[in-house]
């Protein structure tokens, strides 16, 4: 049974506390004993500990990168607050907000999801984290079971998803249409 991701693109972005609070009770995938978060600087890592006690403590396990960044959050919209303009003799009081930090799961395979040992089953978790995501999307095609499978999740919703196949550039030309660099009249002797 070989299960493994082909493609994969994110930008998921939640609270880092809904992070935290999501791995207090999560439910890992089989394979998954636990997950090791470390937060290095402005990056957090959240790595797969194997429950195979077979798997040398040296062998990376695949792990979840997100960069951590802070936004502030208003508790009202100050663009709906300047919409209906200052009132004259007023002082303009002060919007309550608090800066939160967010975890930004955002890029391609490689970027996101690193190490293969254990790939598919970080994959899922992934999957249960873009669930908890208010914003951003999670697409994926991936292997299971000998099948391949589309994966999509917008804004903590899963949603349809299909796989097209398609003829590439390079499909069906034998190599015809490339330049001939041999008999080529601008390059000279």
């Amino acid at each position: 049974m070989s299960n493994q991701v082909y493609r994969l693109h994110s930008t998921l972005e939640l609270p880092l506390e809904t992070v935290h609070d999501f791995f207090e009770d999560a439910d890992l995938p089989d394979a998954i004993e636990d997950i090791d978060i470390t937060r290095r600087n402005n990056t957090l890592i959240l790595k797969a500990v194997a429950e195979d006690k077979s798997i040398s403590k040296y062998t990376p396990t695949a792990q979840l990168k997100a960069s951590v960044t802070e936004n502030r959050v208003y508790e009202e919209d100050p663009e709906e607050r300047r919409a209906a303009g200052p009132q004259w003799g007023e002082e303009e009081e002060e919007i309550e907000s608090e800066l939160v930090e967010y975890a930004a799961f955002k890029g391609d395979r490689e970027t996101v999801l690193q190490n293969s040992t254990l790939q598919y089953e970080m994959f899922l978790v992934l999957c249960d984290i873009a669930r908890q995501a208010e914003k951003g999307t999670l697409t994926a095609i991936t292997e299971r079971d000998d099948e391949l499978q589309a994966t999509r999740i917008v804004d903590g919703d899963d949603r349809p998803a299909s796989i097209e196949v398609v003829e590439g550039p390079g499909d069906g030309n034998n190599g015809e249409s490339g330049v001939n660099w041999r008999d080529n009249k601008f390059i000279s002797d």
